[in-house]
């Protein structure tokens, strides 16, 4: 079965297409590590409809885009960054 990017950022998905989905435009992410999030904290927000867990497309691409760095040229970028804010 092919994974659907949806369209229309309101689509709501249980986990299982929302990993799939999110996986399919970069961000790879199992439906355990969701379920892990929802229960921990840190994970896209979600809307209960009776006990099963749906998520708002735009809001979880969103979530995930979100957790990007900014754009690098070289992995010293990183450390160069670190060093700065320590002083």
């Amino acid at each position: 079965m092919a994974t659907v990017i949806p369209d229309d950022p309101d689509t709501l998905l249980r986990r299982k297409q929302l990993a799939e989905a999110l996986t399919a435009k970069g961000f790879q992410i199992t439906e355990a590590t969701l379920a892990t999030k929802a229960s921990r904290g840190g994970g896209p927000p979600y809307e209960l409809w009776g006990r099963i867990p749906l998520y708002r497309w735009a809001t979880s691409l969103a979530w995930a885009e979100g957790r990007l760095s900014s754009p690098r040229r070289s992995t010293s970028e990183a450390d160069a960054s670190r060093n700065l804010s320590a002083q």
